[in-house]
Formats: C-alpha cells, sequence, structure tokens
C-alpha cells in the first residue's frame, strides 16, 4: 500500500524510479567477455593454419626418415639414408644450377622495379597508366602467361616474327635448346613477378615525407644524391623482404618452367625434380628429404640476409 500511495502521489510527467544497477558478476563476466573475443576471431584462422601449414611440415620431416612409396600403408624407417642419398647423388643436387639462371633474373627484376617506382613515384606524364601496365602481368595466371609464353618462343612465333622484320631470320630455338632455355624462362618469371616487386617498392618510397626532398632541392641535391641518402635508407626493409622473397622464389621455380618444358631440355629445378621424385618414382620418403633440404636452406638464407641486413632501430629512425 505504501509503494502504491507513492506512485499515485507522484506528479504526471515524472521519470519512474531508476533501479539500481547490480554491479560484481555481471561486470566480471563482461570483462572477461571482452578478453575472451579476440581469441574466438582467432580461432579458425589458426585451426586452418596448422592444419593445412604445421601438420604437413610435421609429417614431411616424418616421412623424410622412411622409404614410404605414397601408397603402401607400411612406412620402413630408413633414418637418414634418404639424406646421405640426397648429398652424394649429384644428378639430385645438380638441379640447383637451374636456380642460377632465376636467380640473375630476379637480380635484374629487383633493379627494374626499383628504378620503374623511383621514376613514378614522381610527377609523371601518364604515370598511372604505366602503373597498370607493369602491374598488370601480376594479374594474370600463371598457366595463361605460361601458354602466352609457349606461343611467344615457339619457332615462327612473335619473337621469330619480329625478329624477322628486323633482318634476323637465323633465329635459335629458344625452349629447345639447353643453352637458351633457362635465359628464356628466366625472362618469363621477370615479366611475371616485376609487378609485384614494383608496388612494394612504390608504396615505400611513396611513404617518404616530401619535406625531405623540398629540403634536398634546396641544397641542391642531384636525382642520385636523392636516392642514395634519401629513398634507398627509407625503404631499406623492403629491400631486405624483397631480396629475400627473390632469392626464395629462385630456389623453389616450379610453375612456368613445369608448364612450359616440364623440366626438359636441362630445364629441370629441384622443385620439379621433388615432384617427380615424389609421384613418378614413389619415393615419397625421398622427395620429403628433399623439400626438408629446400626448407632448411630457405630459411638459411633469410637468416643471412636479416644479418647483413638488420633491422633499422626505432632510436635510428627517430
Amino acid at each position: 500500500m505504501a509503494a502504491l500511495e507513492e506512485t499515485v502521489a507522484a506528479p504526471r510527467g515524472a521519470a519512474p524510479p531508476r533501479r539500481r544497477r547490480r554491479r560484481g558478476s555481471h561486470d566480471t563476466l563482461s570483462r572477461h567477455g571482452w578478453r575472451i573475443t579476440p581469441w574466438l576471431f582467432l580461432l579458425v584462422p589458426v585451426a586452418f593454419l596448422v592444419t593445412f601449414t604445421y601438420v604437413p611440415v610435421f609429417n614431411m620431416f616424418g616421412y623424410s626418415f622412411t622409404s614410404w612409396d605414397g601408397l603402401d600403408a607400411k612406412m620402413p624407417f630408413v633414418g637418414l639414408d634418404n639424406y646421405v642419398k640426397l648429398f652424394t647423388d649429384p644428378s639430385l643436387f645438380r638441379v640447383f644450377v637451374v636456380s642460377l639462371f632465376y636467380l640473375v633474373g630476379s637480380v635484374v627484376q629487383l633493379v627494374l622495379a626499383l628504378y620503374f617506382a623511383t621514376i613514378l613515384s614522381f610527377k609523371t606524364r601518364l604515370r598511372n597508366l604505366f602503373k597498370g601496365i607493369i602491374f598488370f602481368p601480376y594479374l594474370i595466371n600463371g598457366v595463361a602467361i605460361s601458354l602466352i609464353f609457349l606461343f611467344f618462343f615457339r619457332p615462327g612465333g612473335t619473337l621469330d616474327s619480329v625478329l624477322s622484320i628486323v633482318g634476323i631470320q637465323d633465329t635459335p630455338q629458344w625452349l629447345g635448346n639447353p643453352d637458351i632455355a633457362n635465359w628464356s624462362l628466366a625472362g618469363t618469371s621477370v615479366w611475371r613477378y616485376l609487378g609485384l616487386n614494383f608496388v612494394l617498392f612504390l608504396g615505400a618510397i611513396q611513404s617518404v615525407p616530401s619535406e625531405l626532398y623540398e629540403a634536398a632541392d634546396l641544397d641542391g641535391a642531384t636525382s642520385w644524391h636523392k636516392f642514395r641518402y634519401i629513398i634507398a635508407p627509407s625503404i631499406r626493409q623492403i629491400l631486405v623482404l624483397t631480396m629475400i622473397l627473390s632469392v626464395s622464389g629462385s630456389l623453389s621455380a616450379f610453375e612456368i618452367p613445369y608448364i612450359m618444358t616440364g623440366g626438359a631440355n636441362g630445364t629441370m629445378t629441384f622443385v620439379i625434380q621433388t615432384l617427380n621424385t615424389a609421384f613418378n618414382f614413389r619415393q615419397v620418403g625421398l622427395a620429403s628429404a628433399m623439400a626438408v633440404v629446400l626448407l632448411l636452406i630457405v630459411l638459411l638464407v633469410a637468416w643471412v640476409q636479416r644479418t647483413v641486413f638488420p633491422e633499422q632501430k626505432k632510436e635510428d629512425r627517430a
């Protein structure tokens, strides 16, 4: 009755009395919920990463110590025999020589990408058009690029037709001659991946403050001085990243040589050799050992480059 009388006595339009919120358990649950939420978002991608990356890698290490053929349920343990065979058989390790062609091509690719990125990062006529032209090959599927260059390099194809216009009639077998085939494939890789490095360099150069260029102009700096003392130190980390990607890509070249030549005429790469060893010769254990060695080489190269070009400290940046 007392509560009813208070309600009746209250004036019209007055707000009802607020109820006191019960703090304690509710706030604690809310606080813990906010802490758990980020981990819930990470749960699915981490599960995919572990399932499709780390578990296969651990399995690959296990297979490398067996003589498994990929079909039999039994996996005979052979210890380090696969690694001994890999390092004592010259035919298995000779294919790394082919990677040198792609390594030279990657150096040319980095130089061209850095050159074009430096020019097109400043005011240039039709620079947006040239940016699209340079980056466009990277958007094309690798299989399509391989088929395009198969027609480009074939006898009587596009390249031979262009050379005949300028008077060169006796053209070599661009993909049939073992002395030229790897250079042709390396050139195809340069055209394929130039756009990726170009975009990385372009973004890094455009992030450099314009005040530095203005100060350099006041001091009478030339274009070479701007590149050497402003651009190069500012994009150092991107340079290291692209070098690591280029070296690892050179060692693991697969898509273009596999589609264009299948490893014939001296174009066999280490990855194609690994694939043939696993699926054509049914030596999954030996192929796993080859994959482990390639992984260790790539990690070693990355570690050496990170050691030679250490990460710039925050104090130095300031």
